[in-house]
């Protein structure tokens, strides 16, 4: 196993690694004016869920929502699994446009993943907090993360299957 990588699967970093590679990436863009994005995720009503289909489907809707991220973003992008299941993507060179419009892709492949625990279908939905870096709005990248942070717990609290923007600072969120 290598040193970057994580037991959900092969390109999925655990939380000090992920951590990691965004303080990398922020010095980076701040030091050659590029935007970065970054995505935390969380899989709507996912504790109740194990509480009713037991923690074998809890791992296999996070593992299809794994597998989904990995479908839905570029190789030069980053995944890392957080704590309490939440997941980070972390978005070199995209601007909060760009970001956006990955998020509602996201979202929509989300409702299009089926499950059927003790043969009964059901859907699952998502919801994303998204911040970003550009034109200097932050000095540190904790502050990005924190901006994520707070928009997902923000998007959860409006009933899911939403993102929430936030940029770093005392701006106002953006819900769609």
């Amino acid at each position: 196993m290598s040193e970057f990588s994580s037991d959900p699967g092969a390109g999925v970093f655990s939380l000090s690694q992920i951590r990691h590679l965004m303080r990398v990436e922020f010095g980076r863009a701040q030091r050659y004016g590029y935007p970065l994005s970054c995505l935390v995720i969380g899989i709507d009503r996912l504790e109740a869920l194990r509480d009713l289909y037991g923690y074998d489907f809890r791992e296999s809707v996070l593992a299809a929502v794994i597998e989904l991220l990995q479908e839905e973003t570029r190789t030069c992008d980053y995944l890392g699994r957080l704590m309490d299941d939440r997941l980070m993507a972390i978005l070199p060179h995209t601007t909060s446009d760009g970001a956006q419009a990955g998020a509602r892709r996201i979202l929509a492949a989300a409702r299009r993943l089926s499950f059927a625990p003790q043969g009964s279908p059901l859907g699952i939905t998502l919801s994303i907090g998204l911040s970003h870096y550009e034109d200097d709005n932050t000095l540190f990248f904790d502050s990005l993360v924190e901006a994520a942070e707070g928009a997902l717990a923000e998007a959860m609290k409006g009933g899911g299957d939403r993102f929430v923007h936030r940029v770093p600072g005392p701006r106002e969120a953006r819900t769609s």
